[in-house]
């Protein structure tokens, strides 16, 4: 039986795995300990949860435990990478380069770092949503201390070429940084493959609670310097004080172990049930998809529709669907997309786009559902539109 609303916003958040619920319940009641109590079995118990969420974490992007900080979310692990790292090398420069497309999460920082003296460089992406290498590098400069490019883009699943990226960072003795909240669990990602020496996750875009994240922070080769953004107790090896919140990292943990188990099983179920919501609407006509198709997530599509007014469209079916047009973060603003705007969208087709992200729990008739309803509703709003 289909229950409604039918749920294709995955890329705001996912819904808590039953398993990842049960590994953290009992760090709720009976063993409540604080992780920095090492005087006794409470505060030991803690402490063995957050270790072994530590290296769940680490196993699934290449790193070692030591060299993963727990926050409260990936926009607390972006704040503490980009004000970190600008503190800490002052002295040999205050550039930083970053995209257009980022999660405001970084722009709205770097933003905020330029009234401390930064200067930062911030690149067009191409039409498909992807950063050239080749623009990149062009923007490296001397004083070059980080450049920040996201894994993969919230709105249009849009994967970036990290590796090729970062390959020219290093060369030009600069840091590589990347927001990978939506690739990783999703898509395999390898800190050290990847070359990146700063990496932001959240708990809560891979089947685990909200209120928790990490940053990967290199410790060799370079070894990365962080001035911390919290004072007060010297937790996290310094970098980020504060209790820990031991019931969500080991959430965090136990949701990096599964993805990490049946990630590839999942991304090779979802990719075809994703193709299939899009070729049903791209058989409405006047339908495109934002973004490239060759280099993205397998569980989002970004999809355009010519002719049709995105807040009517999702008036329309928030009753029965849940989808977005773009970043949760942005929602209530009026204003299109930045992200799409970057790419070249005109200003109505960007407001008449939608974000449908697969995930765990979505099923083949969820999508039939979804096709349907999309339909009927376009088919209403052009029809409404020729009689006016």
């Amino acid at each position: 039986m289909l229950s409604l609303p039918v749920y294709l916003d995955n890329n705001a958040t996912t819904r808590c795995d039953p398993r990842v619920l049960d590994t953290m319940l009992p760090y709720f009641s009976e063993q409540y300990g604080n992780a920095a109590s090492r005087t006794h079995r409470y505060g030991w118990a803690a402490e063995e949860a957050v270790d072994l969420a530590r290296e769940q974490v680490a196993a699934l992007i290449g790193a070692e435990k030591q060299e993963i900080v727990f926050t409260s979310g990936a926009t607390e692990a972006v704040n503490l990478a980009l004000k970190g790292v600008f503190e800490a090398y002052a002295a040999k420069g205050a550039h930083i380069v970053t995209a257009a497309t980022e999660h405001k999460a970084v722009l709205d920082t770097v933003h905020h770092l330029e009234k401390q003296g930064a200067s930062v460089t911030i690149l067009p992406p191409s039409p498909d949503g992807r950063i050239e290498p080749s623009a990149v590098e062009a923007a490296l400069r001397p004083d070059t201390i980080l450049v920040c490019i996201m894994y993969a883009n919230n709105e249009t699943g849009v994967i970036q070429p990290i590796r090729d990226i970062s390959g020219i960072v290093r060369r030009h003795g600069a840091l590589m940084m990347t927001d990978a909240t939506q690739a990783v669990g999703k898509i395999p990602v390898d800190v050290q493959a990847d070359g990146i020496d700063l990496l932001a996750l959240s708990a809560h875009k891979l089947y685990g609670p909200k209120g928790t994240g990490a940053l990967y922070v290199r410790r060799k080769q370079p070894r990365v310097r962080l001035a911390p953004q919290m004072d007060g107790g010297g937790h996290e090896r310094g970098m980020r004080s504060g209790t820990l919140n031991v019931p969500g990292i080991a959430g965090l943990g136990q949701a990096c172990a599964l993805a990490a188990a049946e990630m590839a099983a999942e991304a090779q179920r979802l990719a075809p049930l994703r193709d299939r919501l899009e070729k049903a609407l791209l058989a409405l006509g006047d339908v495109r998809v934002n973004g490239s198709t060759e280099n993205r997530l397998p569980h989002v599509t970004n999809v355009a529709f010519g002719g049709a007014d995105g807040n009517m469209l999702l008036t329309a079916l928030n009753r029965d669907i849940a989808v977005s047009s773009g970043s949760a973060c942005t929602s209530a603003l009026p204003a299109p997309s930045h992200v799409l705007t970057a790419m070249g969208l005109e200003e109505d087709l960007a407001h008449a786009s939608l974000r449908f992200s697969l995930g765990r729990f979505t099923t083949a008739a969820e999508i039939d559902f979804a096709a349907e309803a999309v339909a009927k509703a376009i088919e209403t709003q052009r029809a409404l539109r020729i009689n006016t």
